[in-house]
């Protein structure tokens, strides 16, 4: 499906209403256009809150990570360096391979 549109002063380009729906654009959202080898590609931008890992939860994640025995210690040191105790984390023993 091809919608036609043209290139107005200063450059501006409108997207027809319809296609804007369609990908649920809104006025003021910002795209991101690059070029391609069938032409310019207009892809919407979308921005996510970033979730920030309190050193508990890091501490969590490198534990549960961990697959060999020798992964494990060194998540260990990770943890100990990020002042975690590891007694206090959730996590799985550490593996006897």
């Amino acid at each position: 499906m091809a919608d036609y549109i043209r290139i107005g002063k200063r450059g501006t380009v409108v997207i027809p209403a319809d296609a804007r729906r369609r990908y649920g654009l809104e006025e003021g959202e910002m795209l991101v256009m690059e070029e391609s080898a069938a032409g310019l590609l207009l892809k919407p931008v979308r921005a996510y809150e970033v979730e920030v890992y309190t050193p508990e939860r890091q501490a969590e994640f490198l534990l549960n990570n961990a697959v060999t025995a020798a992964e494990y210690d060194e998540a260990l040191a990770e943890v100990r360096a990020l002042g975690v105790d590891s007694a206090t984390v959730p996590h799985q023993a550490r593996p006897e391979r």
